[in-house]
C-alpha cells in the first residue's frame, strides 16, 4: 500500500482517534497531520505491512500524548478547558456526538485513547497489542469507560 491510500484509508480515523484527546477539531487535525508526516518518513522502514494499523495508532496516540504533554507543561492545557468550558456554557443545545467528545475528552489520556480505538471498531485484541495491556485488562476497561461515559452523559444533560 502505498503512502496516498494509507491516508485515504486512515485519515479520517486517525482523525477522530486525535478528536477523542483534544475535543478541538483545529488541534486534532495538526496531530493527524504531524503523524501522516513521521508515517510518510518512516514508511520505509516498515517491515510488516499486515501490522500497519497498529503502527500507525500508535503513533498518532504517542503524539497526541506528546502533544498534551507539551500543553501541560507550559500551562496550555489549563486555558484550553476554560475556553472549553466557556463555549459549552454558551450553547444550551449541543447534539449528542459534541456531548459525548466532551465527555471523552475528560477521560484519562489511556482511556480516552483505548475508548477511541474502540469507537473505531478496533478489535479489542489489536487495542490490546497497541496499549500494551493484556485483553483482559482492554476488555474490563472498555466496560468500566462505557459506565462512566454514560454517567457522564446523564449528568451532563442533567445541568441543562
Amino acid at each position: 500500500m502505498d503512502f496516498e491510500q494509507l491516508y485515504s484509508a486512515y485519515s479520517p480515523r486517525i482523525f477522530r482517534v486525535c478528536l477523542g484527546y483534544f475535543n478541538d477539531a483545529e488541534k486534532a487535525k495538526d496531530v493527524m497531520q504531524d503523524t501522516f508526516v513521521t508515517v510518510f518518513e518512516n514508511l520505509g522502514r516498515m517491515k510488516h505491512q499486515e501490522n500497519i494499523s497498529g503502527w500507525i495508532y500508535r503513533i498518532a496516540s504517542n503524539k497526541c500524548l506528546r502533544q498534551l504533554a507539551h500543553e501541560r507543561k507550559n500551562d496550555l492545557a489549563n486555558n484550553y478547558h476554560v475556553l472549553n468550558a466557556a463555549a459549552t456554557e454558551s450553547s444550551l443545545v449541543e447534539d449528542d456526538f459534541v456531548k459525548l467528545h466532551r465527555c471523552i475528552a475528560s477521560l484519562p489520556p489511556l482511556d480516552r485513547l483505548i475508548i477511541g480505538f474502540f469507537l473505531e471498531d478496533v478489535k479489542q485484541e489489536k487495542i490490546a497489542d497497541i496499549v500494551g495491556l493484556s485483553h483482559t485488562n482492554v476488555r474490563v476497561r472498555i466496560h468500566r469507560i462505557k459506565d462512566v461515559l454514560a454517567k457522564k452523559m446523564k449528568n451532563d444533560e442533567s445541568q441543562f
